[in-house]
């Protein structure tokens, strides 16, 4: 019996197939296309089809509610049900209510098509982030999706604004397609026990990451008061600075070329990780409140840029760090499958506190006000997560 013969077979894990890894990365990014250009769909709604602030606020808010929702039908069907048919599902239902969006085009009826397009498109965002957990490195797996993140938003917000309403529909629409066209790359179920333990082995943890799972919890939570702020923000800021008085074109084209900070948000994010996980999520995350609340005092182009760039580039730095952290206390990825949710959900509130903070006669300066405090509260929360883990291990380094 030869010496190669003898030694155990390694597991391989599927997830780690590039092919998988990169349309998963894919399918993330046609998920979020409304997240990520949610400032020029703003905008379209109410120059090319008359709809007031306000209710873009509530329509593109409703959409992503609808992508909180569809993201919690798959974390509770994605171990039960072949993951193709759950993307199926998804597609079909994006592709419908875009389709039914070309031609029903009154305020309470796209409020409810959006809802339903968004349900489609968070289930199979949900079921491709839980694919990139699945892969053996899920930090690498998701520092990529983020850094296509950065190209995607730039290509959107680039030429979404040429489109008209029932191109953007369409082109949601081909999106959706495409995705169903590649589907069988997608792993139909979850990893064996062999491949959940190959990968825990090969995973490189600085801390003892072990927790009780309510403190995963308060990370999704802390994660939803972040994406709060960013749906606040991004759903408003192009509004808010025409409003102001600066030129459109300038205005489109800083928004374009922010999503280039995106992509130096990850780079810096890789050079911040030799820190740990706390302390640049901590300097982050005050930063982004900053350079949102600092438009409050008023909107000048030197303002703009500096706030435009500064979000941009610690929404993905940000992200990296929250998404990290996550999957080293969730390591069967159960509850990762929810971030698509809590991100979507943060940015159906966002949008409907701004609206209804301009509905209330206060203007954008309150909104970024309200916004900024929300990234404040999900501080807090990763302050009090750090704090009973260094009491923990102080502990258990000097036991009673």
């Amino acid at each position: 019996m030869s010496d190669d013969a003898a030694k155990p077979k390694s597991v391989r894990n599927k997830f780690d197939d590039p092919r998988t890894v990169f349309f998963a990365i894919f399918m993330a990014l046609v998920g979020y296309t409304v997240m990520v250009s949610v400032p020029v769909l703003s905008t379209a709604l109410v120059q090319k089809a008359g709809f007031s602030a306000e209710q873009v606020g509530r329509i593109w808010g409703a959409d992503l509610g609808g992508l909180s929702l569809g993201a919690i039908i798959a974390a509770f069907t994605v171990a039960k049900v072949n993951r193709r048919y759950l993307v199926i599902a998804g597609v079909v239902l994006s592709i419908i209510a875009n389709a039914l969006c070309m031609m029903f085009t009154t305020y309470e009826q796209l409020l409810a098509l959006r809802v339903i397009a968004g349900i489609g498109s968070g289930i199979f965002t949900a079921v491709a982030v839980v694919t990139l957990g699945g892969t053996t490195k899920p930090v690498i797996a998701y520092n990529l999706e983020l850094l296509g993140f950065g190209f995607s938003t730039a290509l959107e917000l680039h030429f979404l604004p040429k489109f008209t309403m029932n191109q953007i529909y369409f082109f949601f629409i081909i999106l959706a397609v495409i995705c169903a066209v590649f589907v069988r790359l997608i792993p139909a179920r979850q990893s064996t026990e062999e491949e959940l333990v190959q990968q825990e082995k090969q995973q490189d943890d600085r801390e003892d990451w072990h927790v009780p799972k309510i403190l995963a919890v308060i990370c999704l939570i802390a994660i939803c008061f972040t994406y709060i702020n960013i749906g606040g923000y991004y759903t408003y800021i192009e509004l808010a600075v025409l409003e102001g008085g600066l030129d459109e074109s300038f205005v489109g084209n800083i928004l374009t070329w922010s999503s280039i900070f995106a992509i130096i948000g990850c780079v810096l994010a890789y050079f911040a990780s030799r820190y740990g996980l706390f302390k640049p999520l901590f300097i982050s995350i005050l930063a982004m409140a900053g350079c949102v609340m600092m438009l409050n005092f008023g909107i000048t182009p030197s303002t703009y840029v500096i706030s435009m760039f500064g979000f941009m580039t610690l929404w993905t730095f940000v992200d990296v760090f929250q998404t990290a952290m996550l999957a080293h206390m969730d390591r069967s990825g159960s509850l990762v499958a929810l971030v698509p949710s809590v991100q979507g959900f943060g940015q159906f509130v966002g949008p409907n506190i701004g609206a209804s903070v301009l509905g209330a006669g206060l203007g954008y300066g309150s909104v970024f006000l309200v916004s900024g405090s929300m990234a404040l509260v999900a501080l807090v929360l990763y302050v009090g997560i750090s704090i009973y883990m260094h009491r923990r291990n102080r502990i258990h380094d000097n036991p009673i």
